[in-house]
């Protein structure tokens, strides 16, 4: 502006020489452009900074859940058993070679008892005796229609006899002689008849006594003086139970696995856990035809020598049997999986690929199993496998089991 503009605009001159001029106007534009830019810059980095936040924040979450969705497992190898043993022990029960409730034949009051819980008694000893009247009334019955019968017959076949000598002098007529005869053969025949009743009720009174059907030891003492006896087995109490504990018989229930490797015959060794330290040597004397289909399993009855009576009747035991074939490969009982095709063990393979096989065990040892087939020594199995694990899943493999408990081990 010229000095004629300022002063009509009543503003003062000023001299360029006093050190007050105004700046130039591009020097404002500069530092205006300068501001803009620097504020572009900020929100350029401040945008930046929160796509870079967004980007890492949603790199980790898919981190995250990519971790989670990985299956971590834990594995164990096979062990290999020892096959020079040739020795399957199996457990059994210890049961009397004869064995038998005993029942009432007549109907009574018990009278007495002489044998209790733990007495051992010999074939024909008297056990119990019972009060039968109405028995013994039934027997003098008969034994009275009986001597009825016998006299009426002695006078019939008089009476027959002498008809006969009358026929003979054609005195009487043969109709005649044939009804004396046969009045004389229904008096035979009703004698027989009520000598058969007196029989029958003899031999029914005689069961008022109940004495030992074989030698043994009572197990059971069921009734008491007084008591009401009903005869027969079908809804009255067994009176006593006897079994016979020397000899003794084992059953055991042997594994299919195993059934082709024993025979009649063979010696076995019986042990108790109660009898530490003492084997009691038996014989295999009978071993089922078939096996059985639920359990899959062959009964096998050892006959056993129990002279002094330290093994009971009803006992558990272990047998310990002969056995050719040997389950090769253990597994932890946690590894097995029940699917309707049959029991199956989940295997890992080098690349995390779980694998479903198909095994078959030989025996069931409670914490253990042993495996015939369907498993190699030097496979992975995965120990307590999900229900929903499937065959060609991915999975992480942990440690072995192996390795974490030498760790542990050698911690402690």
């Amino acid at each position: 502006m010229t000095e004629k503009t300022h002063s009509s605009l009543a503003i003062p001159a000023r001299d360029a020489q006093d050190g007050h001029a105004l700046p130039p106007r591009h020097r404002e534009w500069r530092r205006a452009k300068i501001a803009v830019v620097i504020v572009l810059i900020l929100l350029a980095i401040g945008a930046l900074r929160t796509v870079v936040a967004n980007m890492m924040q949603s790199r980790s979450v898919a981190q995250t859940t990519q971790q989670n969705a990985k299956q971590y497992v834990d594995v164990v190898t096979p062990k290999q058993t020892d096959g020079s043993a040739g020795v399957t022990v199996l457990p059994g029960t210890l049961r009397g070679y004869v064995e038998s409730p005993i029942f009432a034949r007549a109907t009574g009051y018990l009278l007495h008892w002489y044998a209790d819980i733990g007495a051992r008694v010999q074939e024909g000893q008297l056990l119990a005796e019972l009060d039968t009247p109405e028995i013994d009334q039934e027997l003098a019955q008969a034994v009275a229609q009986r001597d009825q019968i016998q006299s009426s017959l002695g006078l019939a076949k008089s009476s027959y006899e002498r008809w006969q000598q009358l026929r003979q002098r054609d005195a009487v007529s043969q109709q005649e002689l044939d009804e004396r005869q046969s009045t004389y053969s229904q008096d035979v025949a009703n004698l027989a008849a009520a000598e058969a009743n007196v029989k029958r009720l003899r031999q029914l009174e005689s069961f008022k006594r109940i004495v030992a059907p074989f030698a043994g030891v009572v197990t059971q003492r069921n009734v008491d003086v007084g008591d009401l006896i009903d005869a027969g087995s079908g809804t009255s109490r067994a009176l006593f139970a006897l079994a016979q504990s020397d000899p003794l018989r084992v059953f055991v229930q042997l594994p299919q696995a195993y059934a082709q490797n024993i025979k009649v015959g063979e010696d076995v060794v019986v042990t108790q856990a109660e009898l530490p330290g003492q084997q009691f040597h038996g014989r295999i004397t009978h071993i089922s035809g078939a096996i059985d289909v639920p359990t899959r399993s062959l009964q096998v009855e050892v006959t056993l020598r129990n002279p002094d009576g330290k093994l009971r009747p009803g006992a558990y035991v272990q047998v310990s049997l002969p056995s050719g074939a040997r389950a090769q490969l253990t597994v932890p009982g946690n590894a097995l999986l029940f699917r309707a095709e049959g029991p199956r063990v989940a295997v890992v393979d080098n690349d995390g690929i779980v694998h479903l096989h198909k095994v078959t065990i030989a025996q069931d040892l409670g914490q253990t199993l042993e495996i015939e087939n369907g498993i190699e020594p030097n496979d992975r199995v995965i120990i307590n496998p999900s229900d929903s694990i499937e065959d060609g899943d991915h999975v992480e493999v942990t440690r072995p089991q192996s390795q974490v408990q030498a760790k542990s081990k050698a911690a402690s």
